[in-house]
Formats: C-alpha cells, sequence, structure tokens
C-alpha cells in the first residue's frame, strides 16, 4: 500500500522539505496492526508485518553476529525508524545494529548514517525495495554490510563496501550453506534453519 501526500501548508518563517512533512505525517498515521510504514521514492509505503517463523531467523541472524560486533555496538530487532534526509529516506529494518550512542536520543528518528548493520527479510511485497531502492540507500550512506534474506528465492545476499557510487562486494549463498559477512564483523553466518516451516515449503511448491 502506497500513500501519496501532498505538502501541507506551513506556517512560519523557517523553511522545510517535502520529506520532513512526510516524516510529521509518517508520526502521525494510523497504520493497522500488523503494518508497519516507511517513506521510499517520496511515499509512504505500509506493509505487512513479518510472517511468524521470520522471528527464528532473525533469531539466529543475531545470535550469530552478536559476538563479532565492533565495540561499544548493539544488535536489535526492536522497530526503529532510521533516516536518510539526504536522499529523502526513511527505513524500519527488519535487524538493525549501530554503536550504542545511536539509539541515545529522545527521538523517534534514528540517523540511518550511524548504521553498522542492516538485515531485510523479504516478502512479496517488500522484494523489490528489499532488492534495489535500500541497495542503493544503504550503500550510499556508508552502511558498511546489508543483508538480504531472500525468503522467497531462499537465498542469502551480504552486501559491502559502500561507496559513493554503493556496495563494490556482493556475496550470494542459497539457505542451508555458510555466509561469509566482511569486516567490520570479519565471520561466517550459518544459514541453516532460514527455511520456511516444511508444511508451508511444500504448500508453496505445490500452489
Amino acid at each position: 500500500m502506497t500513500l501519496m501526500a501532498e505538502r501541507p501548508v506551513i506556517s512560519g518563517t523557517t523553511p522545510r522539505s517535502g520529506f520532513e512533512d512526510l516524516l510529521d505525517l509518517l508520526d502521525e498515521l494510523h497504520v493497522p496492526d500488523g503494518y508497519k510504514a516507511e517513506i521510499i521514492r517520496g511515499s509512504i509505503v505500509v506493509s505487512p508485518w513479518s510472517k511468524g517463523y521470520y522471528t527464528r531467523v532473525m533469531k539466529l541472524v543475531c545470535n550469530q553476529l552478536e559476538p563479532h560486533l565492533p565495540a561499544g555496538h548493539i544488535i536489535e530487532r526492536a522497530p526503529q525508524l532510521f533516516v536518510f534526509p539526504r536522499v529523502e529516506r526513511a527505513y524500519g529494518p527488519d535487524i538493525h545494529a549501530a554503536h550504542e550512542r545511536t539509539y541515545e536520543t529522545s527521538s523517534n528518528h534514528l540517523d540511518g548514517e550511524g548504521l553498522s548493520f542492516v538485515a531485510e527479510l523479504t516478502s512479496v511485497s517488500t522484494r523489490d525495495e528489499d532488492l534495489t531502492d535500500k541497495v542503493e540507500t544503504y550503500g550510499k550512506a556508508g552502511v558498511p554490510l546489508y543483508l538480504v534474506l531472500d525468503m522467497q528465492e531462499e537465498q542469502a545476499i551480504v552486501f559491502g563496501s559502500p561507496s559513493a557510487k554503493g556496495y563494490e562486494v556482493r556475496f550470494t549463498k542459497p539457505f542451508g550453506e555458510k555466509l561469509y559477512i566482511p569486516d567490520p564483523f570479519g565471520c561466517t553466518l550459518d544459514t541453516t534453519g532460514f527455511q520456511a516451516p516444511e508444511q508451508e515449503a511444500q504448500e508453496q511448491n505445490e500452489a
């Protein structure tokens, strides 16, 4: 679901951007239960929350990566909104890691450039953005690592070495194999157990 918002008329002398107005609208938006809202390509995009078994997968990722976090960094699955004002994006990643000072704010808009790691678990409705818009944004913002768990294709993709042009390194492994996670983590991620429950997988194959 995509909401196109016209820029409201704001009184006062301080100039505002359309992105700031979208952030305000996002804060005031009554999102239906079971959905989250992000700002992508100048629009508020509302998408469903994760399937139940995604929780198991996210926990497996966090448990494996936490021992390899850079000093002073923490990894979380709690819903947080990270903003990228220069490219007018605001994302709520499934998993995020950053220095603990990034979270020391009373604002619910966190600094996207403070991220050291982001992971997204794709769904049918979010897969395109996860593999295109977010790859470009995270890479150009200098986020060291971006992990995409493609739940539809059952493969893990990690992007590393960010630059002004985006990520310069990409590794891909099918679920069930070990994926190298570059610096600043410098470890391997075992993707065993990332697949859908056996009954659901059978139903998808029969569909």
